[in-house]
């Protein structure tokens, strides 16, 4: 876990050390998101919606990538999208949103709830990051279309008010609030940071269908996913001891058990 922690603080860290930093990154031209292997794809309310696995009896997947709304999709997750196709036979679905600052949330959840109503039948939510708040926002906004959520290491709220996170920053290699400060005002807009459509930790809890978190104990986001876990009866919640942002889409041994615990949620969602 070492080497990889020193592997993003050098990679990505410099994204979100400063205020500067990540004006920087909200600027970065956006690069392709394309996979990495072959898919079919279609078009919904003007954006990309890539599927990946085969067709499936099965209820379908649709996963919501991380990036703090302004990167692109990478190989990590690509990697994860397939790995979840295969071991749960299901369809995923891969929305290829705007970003910010070009776009914002209210764009992003209109053409997610776009995508889960194309779909005709209940779907399961997966999202990582900051695709984690947004698989949430649209469990909230189309309760009745949503069975199933894992959200891993999600972004819920984009005040990042919460004060048990200013004793956790500073062991937290990966993310500042600093940086992802003018990046969340550019993905609310016109809105309120803490609008519950743009921070699902302030929308309504009392709908939502079997849910899973998967977070690390040295992440910033920690502190509210215990929120959430606190106010959601019944959720399972996954605390991994020592564990960095996203830890399930790394090369750590952590991985391969959190992978196996969302598949699990997905097949038992469903059975």
């Amino acid at each position: 876990m070492r080497g990889v922690a020193l592997f993003v603080r050098l990679a990505y860290a410099r994204r979100f050390s400063s205020t500067a930093a990540g004006e920087r990154t909200l600027a970065r031209p956006k690069g392709p998101s394309a996979p990495p292997f072959l898919t079919t794809m279609s078009e919904i309310n003007g954006f990309p919606v890539h599927v990946v696995g085969e067709p499936s009896s099965r209820p379908p997947v649709i996963y919501l990538h991380g990036g703090a709304y302004t990167n692109e999709i990478v190989k990590q997750q690509w990697a994860l999208v397939k790995d979840m196709a295969e071991q749960t036979g299901c369809e995923v679905h891969v929305p290829i949103y705007g970003l910010a600052p070009r776009h914002h949330g209210l764009e992003a959840l209109d053409f997610v709830t776009a995508v889960i109503r194309s779909l005709g039948r209940p779907c399961y939510l997966v999202g990582d990051s900051s695709g984690g708040g947004l698989a949430l926002l649209a469990a909230q906004a189309v309760p009745a279309s949503v069975a199933g959520l894992t959200m891993i290491a999600p972004w819920l709220d984009l005040t990042m008010s919460n004060p048990e996170v200013d004793a956790l920053e500073p062991h937290d290699p990966w993310l500042a609030r600093a940086g992802l400060r003018p990046i969340a005002a550019a993905w609310a807009g016109e809105l309120a940071l803490d609008d519950p459509r743009v921070s699902p930790l302030y929308g309504d809890l009392s709908q939502l269908p079997p849910a899973q978190i998967l977070v690390g104990t040295r992440d910033i986001t920690m502190p509210d996913c215990r929120l959430l876990r606190d106010r959601v009866p019944g959720l399972t919640y996954h605390e991994q001891e020592g564990a960095i942002h996203a830890y399930p889409l790394l090369p750590v041994p952590e991985a391969a058990a959190g992978r196996r615990a969302i598949y699990e949620h997905i097949r038992s969602t469903f059975s």
